[in-house]
């Protein structure tokens, strides 16, 4: 009798270890799920937040483009520039270009997220009606492509390095 209970005991207790393992297992497993489905939202706000940020480009909604974009933010253009230019930079630049294509529109081609990250290929579109970088008024349309690495920090763009196919544009 004495070992009938041993062993029902010893298996009772294997059991309780077979369960409490699963159960680790699957908690750590339910928290690492949470996890990447925290960081899967985030990365949707930062495509959202630069798909707004196109918006307001071709809106020329720059009130919008200020919430959007830190004060202390950068762009680089090209990507390997070492003088960024400052929102307000930007805000000017992006006037003189509705200034010389006024129905410029940016298209988003893809916009792919990766943590802090948003990687968008675009396509802008417009009509050259006004002086451009002391070119006159062509009438001819435009179809230039482009790719953004976009940083985002606490809800708000810091940084954007660009490449823009600007001999496509010139010619």
């Amino acid at each position: 009798m004495k070992k009938s209970l041993t062993q029902l005991f010893l298996v009772i207790s294997l059991c309780f270890l077979l369960c409490f393992s699963i159960s680790c297992q699957n908690q750590e497993a339910m928290a690492e799920l949470e996890a990447m489905k925290a960081q899967v939202e985030v990365e949707e706000q930062n495509k959202a937040l630069v798909n707004r940020m196109y918006e307001a480009f071709s809106t020329g909604d720059f009130e919008a483009y200020k919430e959007m974009v830190a004060p202390e933010y950068v762009w680089y253009f090209p990507s390997r520039s070492t003088k960024p230019v400052s929102r307000e930079e930007t805000i000017e630049f992006v006037k003189m270009l509705r200034n010389a294509f006024p129905d410029i529109a940016y298209s988003i081609e893809e916009l792919i997220a990766v943590e802090d990250r948003v990687i968008s290929r675009f396509i802008v579109r417009g009509t050259h009606e006004g002086e451009y970088q002391g070119i006159p008024a062509t009438g001819n349309k435009i179809e230039v492509s482009g790719i953004v690495m976009t940083r985002i920090e606490n809800g708000k763009i810091v940084e954007d390095k660009e490449e823009l196919d600007a001999l496509g544009l010139m010619m």
